[in-house]
């Protein structure tokens, strides 16, 4: 079967030791806590116009290119029922400084601020709560992880 690899981003907003997390409401990982963030558009130049466009859209903050710090590349493998694999690479980036307050959208809710090392991480994706917190403490990562049509996770990140 064809894989296809589809390019998104997860912009995680720092201040100081706090990231703002809000709560998914549709698609991959709907009511679990994770970054502002998803796919890249035909009419994004790049990688961090795609990400700040996605902040801009799900929590109404405005941000700069200068502001972003890419720390990780996750490849997600989502294998359908018909055991076709769908594949995510996610470009993962700490967010130091914009403009606003982070706001509850119609794709994003109840958005605070966690203390990073006290993340809500039983109430996050599975994967998320392995890779997100390593990420927090200033690691850059290469990673791999694959779900079931399920999304139960079948191989963690290597």
């Amino acid at each position: 079967m064809e894989e296809k690899i589809i390019l998104a981003t997860v912009n995680f907003l720092m201040e100081g030791d706090s990231v703002w997390l809000a709560k998914k409401t549709r698609r991959i990982g709907i009511d679990l806590f994770n970054g502002y963030g998803g796919g890249i558009e035909p009419e994004d130049k790049n990688l961090i116009d795609s990400a700040s466009r996605e902040i801009k859209e799900e929590c109404g903050v405005e941000t700069s290119t200068e502001n972003f710090e890419k720390m990780a590349v996750i490849d997600f493998h989502d294998t359908k029922i018909d055991g076709s694999i769908f594949i995510i690479r996610v470009h993962a980036y700490i967010v130091r400084g914009w403009k606003g307050i982070p706001v509850e959208t119609e794709e994003m809710a109840d958005p605070k601020p966690y203390d990073k090392n006290n993340l809500p991480l039983e109430k996050m994706m599975e994967a998320d709560s392995e890779w997100v917190p390593l990420v927090m403490q200033g690691k850059k990562l290469i990673a791999t992880y694959r779900y079931d049509p399920f999304y139960k996770l079948t191989q963690k990140g290597k």
